[in-house]
C-alpha cells in the first residue's frame, strides 16, 4: 500500500465529511458531525493518527503537511456552514438577536490528554506498541500475578474499591502486564498500557482516587538496567527538554528486582535546592525496574532465558510537573477557564 493512496483514501474522508456539512440543516445536526468526525476522537482524527503511524508512509513529514491541509479545508468549510446556519437562524422573527451567537468553538484540551499523547508518541517512537487493557480486573492480575503478597496491605478493602470478592477496580496499569504476557505466551514483547487507575488516596493536592498510568514492559533476552536507563533518559530529554538531568534511586516493589525510581532536577532552581524540589534539587517522577524472575515464571516465561524491565508513569504527575498545576483535582473539574490554556 503506497503513501499516494493513503492520502487518497483520508482526502475522500474529508471531502464526504465537507459534504456532510454543507447539508447540515441545524446546529445540533453540525455538532453531531463535529463530534463524529472532527474532535479529537472522531472518525477523521483517529484515521489520521492511523495513517501516520503506518509503516507503509515513508515521507511523514510531506504526509502530515497533505493531511493537515485537508484537515484545514474540513475546518473551514465546519465554521463556514456554522456562520451560515446561525445568521439563518437570527432572521427568523422569533429570534432575539440581541442574544449572543451559539458558540462551537472548542474552549480547550484536558492536558491529561495532551500528556498522555505526548508520552505515547515518545514510546512509540522507541518502538513500544500499544496495548489496551480494561478498567475492572481480576486480582488475580491486580495483584497475585505481580507477585502481590496475599497478606499485603493493597489487598485490603479500605485501600482498594472491589467489586466483589474477586472483581476490583484496577489499582494500577500493572495489571495488563498480566494479560499482555498471557497472550504473547513466552515471546519477546515490548509494550506501553495506558489506563485508569483508582485507590482510596486522596489525602493532599497530588492524590486522587482516580488517576491515569502509563505501563511499560519490555521482554526479550539479556535485557539489564543500562537498556532501562537508555529508554527513561529517551524519555525525559523529549518531554522535559534536553537540559533536564535525570538520576535513579534504590526504591522496592514486589513486581520488579532490582526497583528504582526516578527524578529529574527541579525546573524552578536547576538542581540547586528550593522549597518545589524541598532543597534536594530533583524531583520524583516515576517508578521503575527489573521485571522480578518470579513474575517472569508465573507469567510463562523461563527467567534463565528472559529479562525484563518495567515502568509506571502517572500521567497527572507529569502533567504537573510539565505545566506547573499546582492541585491535581484540577484536571477533573471540566472548568473552562482552566482548560482554556491548553489548545494543543
Amino acid at each position: 500500500m503506497n503513501n499516494d493512496y493513503l492520502l487518497q483514501e483520508i482526502k475522500s474522508i474529508s471531502d464526504d465529511v465537507q459534504k456532510k456539512i454543507l447539508n447540515a440543516k441545524d446546529k445540533s445536526e453540525l455538532l453531531d458531525i463535529y463530534n463524529k468526525y472532527i474532535a479529537s476522537n472522531g472518525i477523521l482524527s483517529q484515521k489520521k493518527n492511523n495513517i501516520l503511524k503506518s509503516k507503509s508512509i515513508v515521507d511523514k513529514k510531506t504526509a502530515i503537511l497533505k493531511i493537515n491541509s485537508f484537515f484545514d479545508e474540513v475546518k473551514k468549510c465546519f465554521e463556514a456552514q456554522k456562520k451560515s446556519i446561525i445568521n439563518a437562524e437570527l432572521l427568523k422573527e422569533n429570534e432575539d438577536i440581541s442574544l449572543p451567537a451559539f458558540d462551537l468553538s472548542v474552549k480547550g484540551i484536558n492536558p491529561i490528554h495532551l500528556i498522555r499523547e505526548k508520552i505515547i508518541d515518545i514510546f512509540f517512537g522507541m518502538g513500544f506498541k500499544i496495548y489496551h487493557s480494561n478498567d475492572i480486573d481480576d486480582e488475580y492480575y491486580n495483584f497475585t500475578l505481580m507477585n502481590i503478597a496475599s497478606n499485603h496491605v493493597s489487598r485490603d478493602m479500605e485501600n482498594t474499591f472491589y467489586i466483589d470478592q474477586k472483581l476490583l477496580l484496577c489499582t494500577h496499569t500493572s495489571h495488563a502486564q498480566g494479560r499482555a504476557m498471557e497472550e504473547t505466551k513466552g515471546k519477546p514483547l515490548k509494550i506501553i498500557s495506558p489506563g485508569k487507575c483508582f485507590r482510596k488516596d486522596d489525602d493532599d493536592l497530588t492524590h486522587s482516587h482516580q488517576f491515569m498510568q502509563i505501563e511499560g514492559l519490555m521482554i526479550d533476552k539479556n535485557i539489564n538496567l543500562g537498556n532501562l536507563k537508555a529508554i527513561l533518559e529517551i524519555f525525559v530529554k523529549k518531554m522535559f527538554g534536553e537540559n533536564r538531568k535525570m538520576r535513579l534511586r534504590n526504591s522496592f516493589f514486589p513486581f520488579t528486582e532490582p526497583s528504582i525510581e526516578m527524578d529529574i532536577s527541579c525546573d524552578n532552581c536547576c538542581g540547586v535546592g528550593c522549597y518545589k524540589c524541598k532543597n534536594t534539587g530533583y524531583i520524583e517522577v516515576l517508578g521503575a525496574g527489573i521485571v522480578n524472575p518470579k513474575v517472569l515464571e508465573m507469567n510463562g516465561y523461563n527467567s534463565k532465558v528472559y529479562s525484563g524491565l518495567a515502568f509506571g508513569i502517572g500521567i497527572e504527575r507529569i502533567a504537573i510537573l510539565k505545566y506547573g498545576i499546582d492541585n491535581i483535582r484540577r484536571f477533573y473539574t471540566n472548568d473552562i477557564r482552566f482548560l482554556k490554556d491548553f489548545k494543543g
